[in-house]
């Protein structure tokens, strides 16, 4: 097979994302095809940190919008949701909302949601865990930080502290999420796990615990004694920072 049998798409879906009135001569204005060639090289001279985040997301659009100047669909997004990681981790009713979003460009950004989520998860997962916090805390705020509710996630370490599992315990509300000690403890038994460290976000993007998150630490840390597990951490993710509970003395 030779290399001229392959060709690069033009597009991945078979419209544009909104509708769009043909040119005459069926071509790009040349202020639009002149700026995207701009920022393309831009981008490919000096990579991401050339560029700020809105021209970030436009070369994400040129692909859901071929035929269409998406400056204003970028700064729109911007605008209603504060930042590039914001938009990407914004939920789909949400993105839904914004004129000229459809099916096409929610598909592309949560795309490049699951990747950066896959990416980041591949740093962690199988590795010993206390050596690479780093990696942690940078999966945990990739994967958390920019939630619009709060989530609860359990890590499960082995007896050398290499994570085994990541599991997702419980959704809530803003400021809210229900979680159950028993079953925490009791899934660590199944993984034949020997260690744990727990995480949830604060939408409100201050990780400061509340009495109730406080308790339900002590709660599972009391499951955890009976069971003969360690529980290493329980970590807050706000939205530019985390809490510690066992840096911070609650642990």
């Amino acid at each position: 097979m030779t290399q001229d049998a392959f060709a690069e798409a033009p597009m991945l879906f078979e419209s544009d994302e909104a509708p769009v009135t043909p040119l005459p001569t069926g071509r790009l204005p040349s202020y639009i095809k002149d700026h995207r060639k701009r920022l393309r090289e831009r981008f490919m001279s000096g990579g991401s940190a050339a560029m700020p985040d809105y021209e970030l997301l436009e070369l994400i659009l040129f692909r859901s919008i071929p035929r269409q100047d998406v400056k204003p669909l970028a700064r729109a997004l911007m605008d209603t949701f504060g930042d590039f990681n914001r938009v990407l981790t914004a939920p789909e009713d949400r993105l839904r909302q914004i004129k000229g979003v459809g099916d096409t460009v929610i598909t592309d950004l949560k795309i490049l949601e699951a990747c950066a989520h896959r990416m980041a998860r591949a740093r962690v997962m199988q590795r010993h865990v206390i050596s690479g916090w780093d990696a942690l805390l940078d999966y945990c705020h990739t994967t958390m930080a920019h939630r619009e509710t709060e989530q609860f996630r359990v890590f499960y370490l082995d007896r050398k502290n290499v994570m085994i599992a990541d599991e997702e315990q419980a959704k809530g509300t803003v400021d809210h999420v229900p979680v159950y000690p028993r079953e925490v403890a009791k899934r660590a038994l199944e993984l034949n796990a020997s260690a744990l460290i727990l995480v949830h976000n604060h939408p409100s993007g201050d990780p400061t615990p509340s009495q109730s998150d406080i308790d339900m630490t002590n709660r599972i840390q009391d499951a955890c004694l009976a069971l003969g597990l360690t529980l290493h951490d329980h970590l807050i993710i706000g939205k530019s920072t985390e809490l510690s509970f066992r840096s911070e003395g609650y642990l």
